[in-house]
């Protein structure tokens, strides 16, 4: 009894870990291979965001690990400055989090425009794609987001011609149909997770046929730790790098936070905490980096099926790390029974479903310029690298923020024989200034002019002097001077 008073929901959250578990399993792996490590990393920070991350405040049912959505970073990573620095480079993100949420910053990255946020998304997923189509076939991917993109048809036309790609393409595009297809089981059958199913299926098919495909490569969980050694901090002082830390900042934090807002969408249990829950994705990127392991972030996926479990507390995702621990220290081997190509499989339909396909069409019908932010962002992050991709995503919705605030109109009000009665509503800036003069300038110079700015919001300098040369010109034309009304509500720029 006392038990049951201690930990309420204590049966709820154990089901719901178990489910976890099973769906974070296979996710771990898969986007460890697919970053260029050690399958065995993608468990430790999967364990670590149980352990660590899950015993932290924040946002109680929110459940970290490794994320698809950081792959294509730590490739990138690992392979510009070697395995050795990625500890660092997670290790200093993870303080910056840290930082960052004790100055209470967390809350700021709601700022971050959606548009950006998908977008980001969007490029990720299109590079992941790409590159797990030639890990699905069984061939070394080109490095660059565009080679991958082009060399897509010779891809195909070599896979045709090889039996060995022919067979591993067939267990990654059957793993594929089988998690696409498995919500249309029956309840019962769902209640085991898509991706695991199609893992382990293609794992027996590989096994029962003798089908020629890559398996994981299987070094031990304790091999696989790589605590960075005090050399490899000297890195720091490369700038690239440094680039790398901010790009692993930004982008995890934004990514948590942004799934914590849609998971509280999930539950009416409590509140997310933006900057505890920035400080414990922080400890455990901290943590993940002291061990050499991949970044983590919240993840949708991981979270949406602890809430949809049933779970009421964190006990839930503290306990999935649990059995993560245990499913590495006593069934190590069990990895390497795993078809590459099946993950592959797991990646590219989880890399589509980061492409917001209907969100894009809806943004287009409402809000083009917010679509046009989302494709831009998503383009530079294939074309370019993710870092550059991001900050050309966020220049972009600066830019369109600052258009949209400088809004002008002129309303001509009163206009007879005698004179002419005009009102300038909205934020007069620099930005809109032609636009103003442009307006101004077809404004009859034969009559009296009375210019209301009582409408305007703001006025800058520029513009401010711009109105006044225009009324003494206007004023030079023999007509009576050209009349501005002000009122205290106007603030001029200084």
């Amino acid at each position: 009894m006392d038990r049951v008073a201690k930990f309420p929901h204590l049966r709820q959250d154990f089901a719901a870990s178990l489910v976890v578990f099973l769906v974070a399993l296979p996710l771990c792996v898969g986007v460890a291979v697919a970053s260029g490590v050690p399958a065995e990393l993608g468990l430790i920070t999967g364990i670590v965001g149980g352990l660590v991350t899950g015993l932290m405040r924040g946002s109680s049912l929110q459940v970290s690990g490794p994320a698809a959505g950081l792959t294509v970073l730590v490739f990138e990573a690992v392979q510009s400055f070697g395995l050795a620095a990625l500890g660092v480079i997670v290790l200093t993100a993870g303080l910056l989090q840290l930082a960052m949420g004790a100055l209470r910053l967390g809350r700021w990255f709601r700022a971050i425009s959606v548009s950006v946020v998908e977008g980001m998304l969007a490029g990720i997923g299109l590079v992941l794609i790409a590159g797990q189509l030639y890990a699905a076939a069984g061939v070394e991917a080109p490095l660059t987001g565009p080679g991958k993109i082009a060399g897509i048809p010779d891809l195909l036309a070599e896979a045709v011609s090889s039996t060995a790609a022919l067979a591993s393409l067939a267990v990654g595009a059957s793993t594929i149909a089988l998690v696409v297809l498995w919500n249309r089981m029956p309840k019962r059958v769902r209640a085991v997770p898509g991706a695991l199913a199609a893992v382990v299926l293609a794992t027996l098919a590989t096994l029962v046929f003798g089908l020629p495909v890559a398996t994981v490569q299987v070094q031990g969980l304790f091999d696989a730790v790589q605590i960075p050694a005090l050399s490899e901090f000297g890195g720091l002082a490369d700038v690239s790098l440094l680039g790398t830390v901010a790009a692993f900042t930004l982008i995890a934090s934004a990514e948590s936070l942004f799934s914590a807002a849609a998971v509280d969408r999930l539950h009416d249990g409590p509140r997310t905490q933006y900057d505890k829950e920035l400080m414990a994705q922080g400890a455990g990127n901290t943590v993940s980096g002291f061990l050499g392991a991949l970044p983590m972030t919240a993840v949708i996926v991981r979270s949406s099926a602890n809430v949809r479990a049933g779970a009421r507390t964190k006990a839930s995702r503290v306990l999935h790390g649990v059995w993560l621990l245990l499913f590495a220290a006593l069934l190590p081997s069990a990895l390497g029974l795993i078809p590459l190509p099946a993950l592959a499989g797991i990646l590219i339909h989880a890399g589509w479903k980061l492409i917001p396909l209907r969100a894009l069409v809806a943004l287009w019908r409402s809000h083009r310029g917010e679509a046009l932010i989302l494709v831009v962002t998503a383009v530079a992050i294939v074309t370019v690298n993710m870092f550059e991709g991001v900050l050309t995503g966020l220049a972009l919705s600066v830019a369109k923020a600052a258009w949209d605030a400088s809004h002008i109109k002129l309303e001509v009000v009163d206009s007879n024989a005698a004179h002419v009665r005009a009102r300038l509503s909205g934020n007069a800036t620099f930005l809109r200034l032609p636009k103003i003069l442009d307006s101004l300038e077809a404004l009859p110079k034969d009559r009296p002019i009375a210019l209301d700015l009582s409408g305007l919001h703001h006025l800058d300098h520029a513009c401010r002097t711009a109105l006044e040369n225009w009324a003494e010109r206007h004023s030079s034309s023999g007509t009576e001077p050209v009349r501005l009304t002000r009122t205290e509500a106007v603030p001029a720029a200084r």
